[in-house]
């Protein structure tokens, strides 16, 4: 593991100087950043939908010895770049997963705090994220969520929901499983009274959170794990997956754009023959 010491300075978090942590040797690290300009293949396929996972607050921080907060604190900065370089490639969705159903069983006071960071972000960063374009939708049971947070996001929603220069999910006390069980409630109560309704795939997408929205093409975990962590189970099934070492705070746009080159690399062929 190697150190490199570096400024973080964000709206969000106050100027201070912490070390990057890279769980890869100097040499192959500084090689990958020199690689990944900011540019992708202007002929290339670029994906429509992209779903993040942001894994790593946490460790990033305590790393550090700083609490877990931090972290937290720190990856606001690092979404926000990502949201805005998507828009300007003309990503046409970008969902986010910051906070799912299981992340309730965490310490209270981690909750506490990142609920109270939910409404910091939403105070600050919504007047810049509208007046770019950005469409703010929360999606998940967001009945769970504290009735200041509920009432902030639904404002961020209903400000923004005009916007046409990229759509941001905010997936908040989400869950995939948990979605779809609640999309075919949601049908079988609509089939009570309109017995045309027929339950396949197009049908039951109607009622998913993310309707009207294309589904998945690149899904990108950061943090070092492989694993979907139940997120948009529905709209991943052809998802290209794409797995980072890095740690979500230190996850850079340079690094998003590696990871849209290399989905461009892919040939996707959703169980058809090659060429074919």
């Amino acid at each position: 593991m190697s150190i490199v010491i570096e400024r973080v300075d964000t709206v969000l978090w106050k100027k201070i100087v912490l070390p990057r942590l890279s769980w890869k040797s100097p040499g192959i690290r500084k090689s990958q950043r020199e690689g990944a300009a900011l540019s992708i293949d202007a002929g290339g396929r670029l994906p429509r939908h992209v779903g993040i996972i942001m894994d790593g607050n946490g460790r990033w921080a305590e790393a550090r010895g700083l609490p877990r907060s931090a972290g937290h604190r720190q990856g606001v900065q690092a979404l926000r770049e990502i949201v805005r370089v998507s828009g300007k490639l003309g990503i046409s969705v970008l969902t986010a997963y910051c906070f799912s159903t299981e992340n309730w069983q965490r310490p209270q006071e981690e909750v506490d705090f990142l609920m109270q960071l939910l409404l910091e972000v939403l105070s600050d960063e919504l007047e810049s994220l509208h007046e770019e374009g950005v469409r703010i939708v929360p999606i998940g049971r967001l009945e769970d969520l504290p009735k200041a947070v509920r009432k902030q996001v639904e404002q961020a929603a209903k400000l923004t929901a005009h916007n046409q220069l990229i759509k941001l999910n905010m997936a908040i006390s989400y869950g995939g499983r948990l979605e779809i069980i609640t999309a075919i409630q949601r049908l079988l109560d609509a089939a009570k009274t309109d017995n045309s309704l027929v339950l396949d795939e197009a049908t039951l997408a109607q009622y998913l959170y993310t309707v009207g929205d294309p589904d998945l093409d690149l899904i990108i975990r950061t943090g070092g794990e492989q694993r979907l962590s139940n997120f948009l189970l529905w709209q991943g099934a052809y998802a290209e997956l794409y797995f980072s070492d890095i740690m979500w705070p230190d996850f850079t746009v340079e690094d998003f754009m590696e990871a849209i080159r290399d989905y461009q690399r892919r040939e996707r062929r959703f169980g058809r023959i090659p060429g074919k």
